[in-house]
């Protein structure tokens, strides 16, 4: 699949640099993009799109620990060296960037060796991700009347279940449901389920899971999906940010904040003095 000709819907087997790049001519809209859109105003969402973020060492780690889970994505190079504030050092991670690598020092190394180790030792996360069950990192385009979306999955299963592995600070209860609300989870997941009915890609009674490791020791697995409240706002925030993609793409404008002449303190400091 090139930008060059003509795209059809459907399931691609690319690499993740592509994907990233959007090979839809004219442009597509991503889950990422979704939720930048919902959370945000259109010129920053625009500014985004023109601007890629680069690479940072938590996704750095993060894209490690997908390539030893999923066994798929960039290979994961041993750098041993405490440091890497020498010239020859930094020339050594440069090239291993350029070449699409991921340069690691040797306890980054050993911590993604353990996570994955750790993770086949859960049986519902081992049996949902078990080699053979799925393939890994496919992506997905189809138009949505009119507008071009797309979607990368972590992993299909071939029995027509998403899952889709993350990282976490903590997977206690309280802090993912502030996770699934700061990372826009529930959008994900309806997005990547649209992807999959759009496709006929999956079973529709199958739930979409989410896979979550700390990462710290123990480095703890928890196994959930978005509850029916969480999936109906995610669903309203992908259809907000899928109209307000569609009218500035019709008009070409990309408007920064709404006039806002008034502003209030937080609810809380009025009820504090109420």
């Amino acid at each position: 699949m090139t930008a060059t000709v003509e795209v059809e819907p459907g399931l691609y087997d690319i690499p993740a640099e592509l994907y990233h790049a959007d090979p839809i001519p004219g442009g597509s809209l991503s889950s990422t993009g979704a939720k930048k859109l919902a959370s945000t105003c259109p010129a920053k969402f625009k500014y985004w799109l023109d601007n890629p973020e680069s690479h940072t060492k938590a996704l750095d780690l993060g894209t490690a620990a997908h390539r030893l889970v999923l066994d798929d994505g960039p290979e994961l190079v041993l750098v041993d060296a405490e440091k890497w504030n020498t010239n020859a050092i930094k020339d050594e991670v440069a090239a291993i960037r350029a070449e699409g690598g991921i340069p690691l020092k040797r306890h980054e190394l050993e911590q993604v060796e353990a996570m994955a180790a750790e993770l086949r030792r859960d049986p519902e996360a081992a049996r949902l991700l078990q080699p053979g069950s799925g393939v890994a990192e496919q992506s997905a385009f189809w138009n949505d009347n009119g507008i071009w979306r797309r979607a990368r999955f972590d992993w299909l299963r071939h029995d027509g279940q998403i899952a889709d592995y993350k990282t976490a600070r903590s997977c206690k209860h309280e802090d993912l449901e502030r996770t699934f609300y700061e990372h826009g989870y529930a959008q994900q997941q309806e997005w990547y389920i649209d992807a999959g009915v759009a496709l006929d890609l999956i079973d529709p009674e199958k739930p979409f899971q989410f896979v979550l490791q700390e990462k710290e020791p123990p480095y703890l697995v928890v196994v959930t999906t978005c509850d029916p409240m969480a999936r109906g706002i995610g669903r309203h925030l992908n259809e907000v940010a899928l109209n307000t993609y569609a009218i500035c793409r019709e008009t070409g404008e990309w408007p920064g904040y709404l006039p806002n002449p008034m502003t209030a303190l937080p609810a809380w400091v009025e009820r504090q003095y109420a």
